[in-house]
């Protein structure tokens, strides 16, 4: 319909620009002026208004205008210490910003892989200098099928090269914006599931009783217990969790261990983690043992599955899901497995399902969820040997920084402060 209008009103708009050139408005067969033909003209002006009109702006032009907001100051430090710790560059290069060691930023192929470029705090008592931390759990010791999660970390690092800190269309710079450190890697203890959760949960635990905000790169799923028992440690308040994932990872045991689909089971044993504020986004396929089943029900968690979110839609499921999640809760836990998505974006994971979301859904959720705030955060199931081109772990990356940005942008970064009313003892 849009189309065939348009191809009709061209004679009309021809005809129209022409009689404004001569001063005066008239029919393009008889040359008188014509009433119609002037209201033509305008319901096209404003059914193709201008983009960067105050009154009919693109989202686009919203976002270009923003850009001139934000500051440079860090950004104009940093490009400084570069030059002073790095060498001015040779005599021949035009750009004087240019150090003759790589540091920092660029070039993108270069340089040592921390999340983002993120500086590396060796000595951890400082983390609670940064808004957040960057904690790697290379841990694929509760796997039951494919391995290769202990290599995600390094894999999510590795491809954040690839990515400048500012956000076109969210308008921010979490350089300017916010501070970020990457604390390195839990010593985690292959061989053994336990030992290496009481490594996790002191290492989490450690970074939230800080104030610092906790990101975690994984590792198999899993993890998603050690992590929540990390900061409940922390806090006597409450704590709901959002699960985004095809698999149910409720079951007790997998195999006589606590695996990676057993996290929240236990997860919500804990005392301030109700599993009535647990609610779980994807849900379904061929890989949810009806023992979990039974424990969803039992437990009354809140369940979403693929169709729910074909039928509600992203912004629908959202407010339900934040809705449960935050009922009653002082925080909540955002756990993001990377198997949620449609198995042919992600093939480097342990456990791909066909069905799940596509970027774009998974990326509108994730900012509508953390926009309200997080006190935390994983991304796991990421299995670089799998992969293809790093599309799964710039998937994870994007997902990570996202999340990040949507708190910045709505003003809840460091909102989790409030809940650690406790002094953290280690496992």
């Amino acid at each position: 319909m849009r189309r065939v209008f348009r191809q009709l009103s061209k004679p009309l708009g021809r005809a129209a620009q022409a009689a404004t050139e001569n001063g005066q408005a008239t029919t393009p067969h008889t040359g008188l002026v014509s009433a119609a033909t002037l209201q033509q003209q305008q319901w096209i002006r404003e059914h193709h208004p201008d983009p960067t009109s105050m009154r009919h702006m693109t989202k686009g032009w919203k976002a270009a205008v923003k850009e001139g907001t934000i500051p440079t100051t860090r950004h104009d430090a940093e490009v400084a210490h570069n030059l002073k710790i790095g060498l001015p560059g040779a005599s021949s290069i035009t750009d004087k910003n240019i150090p003759t060691f790589s540091r920092g930023e660029l070039p993108h192929f270069a340089g040592i892989n921390t999340f983002m470029r993120a500086p590396f705090v060796e000595d951890v008592h400082l983390v609670g200098n940064y808004d957040a931390t960057v904690i790697g759990v290379p841990f694929d010791g509760g796997c039951t099928y494919r391995s290769g999660t202990r290599f995600g970390p390094q894999g999510i690092r590795r491809i954040s090269a690839l990515y400048t800190p500012y956000n076109y269309e969210m308008g921010i710079d979490l350089r300017e914006q916010m501070t970020l450190c990457d604390a390195g890697d839990v010593f985690t203890i292959p061989a053994n599931i336990e030992k290496s959760f009481d490594q996790i949960s002191n290492a989490v635990g450690h970074v939230f009783s800080s104030g610092s905000f906790p990101l975690i790169l994984g590792g198999d799923h899993s993890i998603g217990f050690p992590t929540i028992r990390g900061i409940a440690a922390c806090t006597t308040k409450k704590i709901g969790i959002i699960h985004v994932d095809r698999h149910a990872d409720i079951q007790e045991k997998d195999l006589d261990e606590r695996m990676h689909t057993t996290p929240y089971f236990h997860a919500t044993n804990l005392p301030n983690v109700p599993a009535t504020n647990l609610v779980q986004i994807g849900i379904g396929g061929w890989q949810v043992p009806r023992s979990a089943v039974q424990h969803m029900v039992g437990r009354r968690t809140n369940i979403f599955t693929m169709d729910d979110v074909e039928e509600l839609g992203i912004p629908k499921v959202a407010e339900m899901a934040l809705e449960r999640a935050w009922d009653g809760a002082d925080a909540v836990y955002l756990s993001y497995d990377i198997d949620s998505l449609e198995a042919a974006f992600v093939p480097g994971t342990g456990w791909p399902e066909p069905g799940g979301l596509l970027p774009r859904e998974a990326l509108k959720l994730v900012g509508l969820v953390a926009s309200e705030g997080l006190c935390g955060m994983e991304i796991v199931e990421v299995s670089p040997p799998y992969d293809v081109s790093d599309i799964t772990s710039l998937m994870a990356l994007r997902i990570a920084v996202d999340a990040l940005g949507a708190m910045v942008a709505n003003g809840k970064m460091g909102a989790h402060k409030h809940i650690i009313d406790k002094e953290f003892v280690p496992f």
